[in-house]
């Protein structure tokens, strides 16, 4: 079964040159495509609609896709964002990481890196070309310690879990290490992201970076 993947991209031409390139990956196929956050709200009231993938463009009117990824990370988490985009600048990688993307590309990208992407999205749960990561990690080192973050009440447990969270493992590779199952792993998750106010992995990772993890 193909894992499929919708395109938002105000530029038809530039979707239908996605949709065509996609179409010869073995493991993926294209729902359909959307030229702004706005149509894909509409699209997603449609039964059968929700993609396992969102390709996602980040100049769009009406609802760009800082915005849209936002939304999808609020109403619809288990959808994984991979933004495509012709901006690589610093402030366009953190915002869009931040809303939850677990994927940055550049447009003027190969397409086997865009297959390699996706592949890496399904089975590591996320991709960052090194241009992208360094911005990131960049980041991460440029903001102060925020000591509040010291007193959140976090069992053993739960920081060996924000410890492999900063790893390239998968859920379930991360509870064969911690000798449970997977679905403990996610209520681990789960209770991190209420007790540190966050709503995406990397958002795990970035704490446990910040903090000493």
């Amino acid at each position: 079964m193909k894992h499929s993947i919708v395109i938002v991209d105000d530029h038809v031409l530039i979707a239908k040159a996605l949709r065509a390139i996609i179409s010869n990956f073995e493991q993926f196929e294209v729902l359909y495509e959307c030229e702004n956050g706005k149509e894909l709200q509409e699209k997603f009231k449609v039964l059968n609609n929700i993609p396992k993938i969102v390709l996602l463009d980040i100049s769009m009117p009406e609802m760009d896709g800082f915005e849209t990824a936002q939304w999808l990370t609020e109403n619809y988490p288990e959808v994984l964002i991979i933004a495509l985009s012709m901006q690589d600048d610093d402030q366009s990688v953190i915002k869009m990481v931040k809303n939850g993307a677990k994927g940055y590309m550049l447009k003027n990208s190969h397409p086997s890196e865009l297959e390699r992407a996706l592949n890496a999205l399904i089975s590591i749960g996320h991709y960052y070309p090194e241009w992208a990561s360094s911005k990131i990690f960049a980041s991460i080192q440029a903001t102060p310690l925020n000591s509040k973050n010291q007193n959140f009440n976090l069992s053993n447990r739960e920081k060996e879990f924000l410890k492999l969270s900063t790893s390239e493992m998968n859920y379930k590779e991360i509870s064969e290490i911690m000798c449970c199952s997977p679905r403990t792993v996610e209520s681990y998750r789960d209770s991190l992201f209420e007790k540190l106010e966050l709503k995406t992995r990397v958002g795990l990772a970035v704490f446990a970076l910040k903090n000493g993890y």
